[in-house]
């Protein structure tokens, strides 16, 4: 470790599958804080350039260049936190070689396919943080029916603590592995939680309508994220089967007490960042808009990242855009019984690389706002 400004020693950090939207937002979150030293970026299909190379917004920062996975030599790093950007099924193949039980690391590619085989290159203390989707179910056949396939680290797949800060803070400063939610469930769980652990709303009947910018969809090529495709029009996708869709229903089950169902659609449209959920509820006997919003305003009053907003405001994806910022609103419907909620994050920074960073100021017991405290760009 090095030493910061502030005297503290610095941590050192990896990113791994750093070409994407997500690996360039914890790379700028990163680079703004006090105690971290980014010492590792791999982006296999970037390789051997530097990072102004693949994101011009990022040059003379003095960031070490992309590197391929395979070509990396683990044991100089001393790593204290590993980031991992990749794809599910790929990421839990690499973490189960960082976080083997018996402390054993990878030194070369060949970890994916057989990780006990190696010495340890990367020290037992190590965290790591998954931005994939392959740590955030805790039931094994849940997950081999959403993703396609068997999980393949199921052991670390027990001890995974689901990274949704302001619920499981406790947890996660203990944690050694972190699964960060996705975006569309951190937006649902964050207005839902609070009234389902108060049995405020019915469990039956919950509609949330989604809508995404296109940086969600990630920064591959395909054909259906090209502007023409995108511009001036709106859709939605998987419907009926997200695979966002279980993770919200594991975690409201869990805060509810009992299983449950959800309504869940997505949309995409045509903005670079941004996200927005509509969601409609059945109140419970004797409940009220009013009282919905009460518990949340009583729920979130000492969280910096979350704001239940007025009654006449209506919260908007431009008020958040490029922040860590939740707003949620509570609005009466027409029909007696039932209340509509909207919440409004950055997909690419709450939904993602900002809350993988508030997590790990958690794990390493800093100030959980440190490198967030941005505000949201306007317009």
């Amino acid at each position: 470790m090095t030493a910061s400004d502030n005297g503290q020693k610095k941590i050192r950090a990896a990113i791994l599958g750093a070409s994407g939207y997500t690996g360039a937002e914890l790379i700028r979150l990163l680079l703004r804080h006090p105690n971290v030293e980014i010492v590792l970026i791999t982006a296999d299909r970037k390789a051997g350039q530097p990072v102004e190379a693949v994101f011009p917004h990022l040059g003379g920062e003095g960031l070490p260049d992309l590197i391929a996975i395979s070509d990396v030599e683990w044991g100089g790093l001393d790593l204290d936190v590993i980031f991992c950007a990749l794809p599910h099924a790929t990421s839990q193949r690499i973490i189960k070689g960082i976080l083997h039980e018996t402390g054993h690391g990878f030194i070369d590619e060949m970890i994916i396919e057989q990780p006990e085989d190696y010495a340890s290159a990367i020290k037992s203390s190590v965290k790591v943080i998954d931005l994939s989707a392959d740590f955030r179910l805790r039931d094994a056949d849940t997950y081999a029916k959403t993703y396609g396939g068997a999980h393949d680290a199921l052991e670390l797949q027990k001890e995974a603590v689901y990274g949704l800060s302001e619920h499981y803070r406790e947890d996660i400063k203990k944690a050694r592995l972190v699964a960060c939610p996705g975006c569309y469930p951190t937006a649902a769980l964050l207005a839902l939680i609070p009234l389902m652990k108060e049995k405020a709303i019915h469990r039956d009947g919950i509609i949330i309508d989604a809508k995404s910018g296109v940086s969600g969809a990630g920064r591959s090529l395909n054909e259906a994220n090209l502007f023409t495709e995108v511009s001036e029009a709106m859709h939605p996708y998987a419907i009926g089967n997200h695979r966002h869709a279980p993770e919200i229903e594991q975690e409201l089950s869990r805060a509810f007490g009992e299983d449950l169902l959800i309504t869940f659609t997505p949309h995409l449209i045509p903005m670079n960042r941004g996200e927005l959920e509509t969601i409609y509820v059945t109140l419970a006997d004797g409940q009220s808009a009013g009282d919905l919003r009460g518990i949340l305003k009583r729920h979130y009053q000492d969280e910096t990242f979350v704001t239940i907003v007025g009654e006449n405001t209506t919260p908007a994806t431009r008020d958040v855009r490029g922040s860590n910022n939740a707003h949620i609103g509570v609005f009466e419907d027409r029909i007696p019984g039932r209340a509509i909620i909207v919440v409004v994050i950055d997909n690419l920074v709450k939904g993602s690389s900002g809350q993988a960073v508030q997590n790990m100021n958690l794990m390493f017991g800093f100030d959980e706002s440190l490198s967030l405290e941005q505000m949201p760009l306007f317009p």
